[in-house]
């Protein structure tokens, strides 16, 4: 019995999960936009449902799997367990207002009305606050709601902020911060967890390779401790010898985060000749 795995059937999160799904090793095909396809490369079947109905599918046992953004599983409420972020899809739930409304602190919604399609977690984050406020539940569209009348302020899905502007609102307040992330349900037998960290080994080995780039370098031989301290990913680096006397070609894995951060300190000591490639995969 395979892995039934379940996937948003359209959006930025669906084509970013089987972009990630494909460098692990698996392939679907679903040309036809069909809701059950068969995975190439893994015994594994794919769902691609609506968004909104993943978090039940997963906790009922419908699906072992699921990719699908944080921000959802919080506002369902369901019960399963979160094994891995996967740092794309990132977003944050705001509150947001017109631009000309008066608002210095949280306490300023007393009162007012909030249109949202996340009314669990506003709930219980104004209940945290001890605010009280009249919430509209939408379904969608819902920066549009002051604009009509029907809100003073709405709480929902930001990304680059665009949208909230061309509607005439301002972020005012973060109430949580998503990302794409794998979930499972509790109860997976024996033989769908073997299969579940088999996936999350490909996935993991992905992760790190786009995560980091290999660094290859000239370097004097008498700085090649002082380069190798700044580069630690791996154990040691690989040293091998020139032709051109007290020199040596070093290679090693770098963070794409710290290159920028170190290319001077490297350049400092000496180093010559740097390139940086690309990773596909790493195996650590």
């Amino acid at each position: 019995m395979g892995l039934n795995i379940a996937i948003q059937k359209s959006g930025r999160l669906h084509t970013e999960t089987l972009a990630l799904l494909k460098d692990a090793g698996l392939k679907v095909d679903n040309s036809k936009d069909q809701l059950k396809a068969s995975a190439q490369g893994m015994d594994a079947t794919f769902y691609f449902l609506r968004n909104s109905d993943i978090p039940k599918y997963l906790e009922d046992g419908v699906a072992d799997i699921a990719f699908i953004g944080e921000n959802t599983l919080i506002e369902k409420g369901v019960n399963v367990a979160i094994v891995e972020k996967l740092g794309f899809s990132k977003c944050r739930l705001s509150l947001a207002l017109p631009k000309d409304s008066k608002y210095e602190h949280i306490n300023d919604l007393e009162g007012k009305k909030v249109a949202t399609s996340y009314p669990r977690t506003l709930t219980k984050f104004l209940k945290e606050k001890g605010i009280q406020v009249q919430i509209h539940e939408i379904s969608g569209s819902v920066e549009i709601a002051p604009n009509i009348g029907l809100a003073d302020a709405i709480c929902d899905l930001v990304s680059s902020g665009s949208t909230l502007f061309k509607n005439g609102l301002v972020e005012k307040d973060i109430i949580l911060h998503s990302e794409a992330v794998i979930a499972v349900n509790r109860h997976l037998n024996e033989q769908k967890q073997n299969l579940l960290d088999q996936l999350l080994f490909r996935i993991r080995s992905v992760m790190k390779g786009r995560n980091n780039k290999y660094i290859l370098m000239n370097v004097p031989n008498d700085k090649i401790k002082e380069v190798s301290n700044i580069l630690p990913v791996l154990k040691s680096p690989t040293v091998l010898p020139l032709v051109k006397e007290g020199w040596s070609s070093l290679h090693s894995v770098i963070s794409e985060s710290d290159f920028w951060n170190v290319i001077n300190q490297l350049k400092e000591l000496g180093a010559e000749g740097i390139l940086i490639i690309p990773i596909e995969k790493m195996v650590v």
